[in-house]
């Protein structure tokens, strides 16, 4: 398969999955293989909840549109035209490389999926037991779209078994487990990471409400959700509390109350001084982690001296979130919308594919 043949078939996936929405999902008659697998996929959507409680239709959808809008020509063109790709070469060197995946939301390891195939790589690949169905459905789309992947893809339960080189995810404990079984394979080993947003009183309203978006999307669960916020000394959360009303239905989901009722309780029995709305507590904390239906803070008195706190902690941090008070950060609202070259704790998987012997 050429690298334009490997473009195409991804576009064509894009295009299937485009046509599911929350408000309404519509079947084109353009698009290869609906007969077969529209259906099913839609189906699949709504029994997501009956395998994982936190994968709602709503947020099921959502990481389905993301990558709708991220597979694009356009997007895929600008993402890899800045690498070189030697396929005579890379072809006598494929490799199988082994994907350990996270399942904290749906699809969260789809990135990697697409990069080990795209760079002319097998995809050796086990699924977490919480998300174990929405890749391989995507991967039987792309083999009916072009029958030569059939022998990139293979997904295991057991053992990983026969592979060059691995792409592991997991909590900061299985991280060392990781580091040591694959100590002899050229590996990528992400622990947690948490995002934060830097907030220095003027915001808008509108700017707050979006930052709830960065706060309550996978209900939390993502490392590009905010954990963390940082404030100036003296700030006055009351215009925060009022822009996060917009999200108040999230207490309305179980799972999510659950843990809001859980880990309320905990923080009181431990007489911890919380500010609480109902459905989020805050509370001021040097953490970066915070636990589901919390939201932790921290005062500032100085820029300078944040950013540097921020540049010493940056192993620990996958995103900043400020209105351009912090060089790079994302615009409020858009951690959960990553473009294909924004890489997991910055680490180019495609420069790793493709320099790995």
């Amino acid at each position: 398969m050429t690298l334009e043949t490997k473009k195409s078939v991804f576009v064509e996936l894009g295009n299937f999955l485009s046509q599911f929405s929350e408000k309404e999902s519509v079947k084109k008659s353009d698009v290869l293989y609906n007969d077969i697998f529209f259906d099913d996929f839609q189906s699949l959507i709504q029994l997501s909840q009956s395998h994982n409680g936190w994968y709602t239709p709503e947020q099921v959808y959502f990481a389905i549109q993301s990558w709708a809008e991220a597979l694009t020509a356009e997007n895929i063109e600008k993402w890899l035209s800045k690498y070189s790709f030697d396929f005579a070469q890379n072809d006598r060197n494929e490799k199988t490389v082994a994907l350990i995946l996270a399942g904290n939301i749906p699809l969260v390891g789809f990135h990697d999926f697409l990069s080990v195939l795209i760079t002319g790589n097998k995809a050796l690949i086990k699924t977490s037991s919480n998300d174990q169905h929405l890749l391989p459905f995507l991967a039987k789309y792309l083999i009916a779209v072009d029958e030569n992947l059939k022998d990139k893809i293979n997904f295991v339960e057991g053992k990983l078994e026969n592979f060059d080189a691995v792409i592991a995810t997991g909590s900061n404990n299985t991280s060392r487990y990781f580091e040591y079984y694959f100590k002899d394979k050229p590996s990528i080993i992400r622990k947690n990471r948490n995002s934060v947003a830097v907030l220095n009183g003027n915001e808008s309203k509108e700017e707050l409400e979006n930052l709830g978006e960065d706060i309550f999307r996978y209900f939390g669960l993502g490392c590009r959700n905010v954990s963390k916020l940082f404030v100036p000394s003296g700030y006055s959360f009351d215009g925060f509390f009022e822009a996060m009303f917009k999200y108040q239905d999230v207490i309305h989901y179980e799972k999510y109350a659950n843990n809001y009722d859980y880990n309320k309780a905990v923080f009181l029995m431990s007489n911890f001084k919380l500010l609480d709305n109902g459905f989020l507590t805050i509370k001021e904390d040097s953490s970066y982690a915070s636990p589901i239906s919390s939201v932790f803070y921290e005062f500032y008195e100085n820029i300078d001296d944040l950013k540097a706190r921020l540049e010493a902690d940056s192993e620990q941090i996958q995103c900043i979130v400020s209105s351009d008070l912090i060089q790079n950060s994302i615009q409020f609202g858009q951690t959960q919308n990553p473009q294909l070259w924004d890489y997991a704790d910055n680490v180019d998987t495609i420069t790793f594919l493709l320099t790995t012997k």
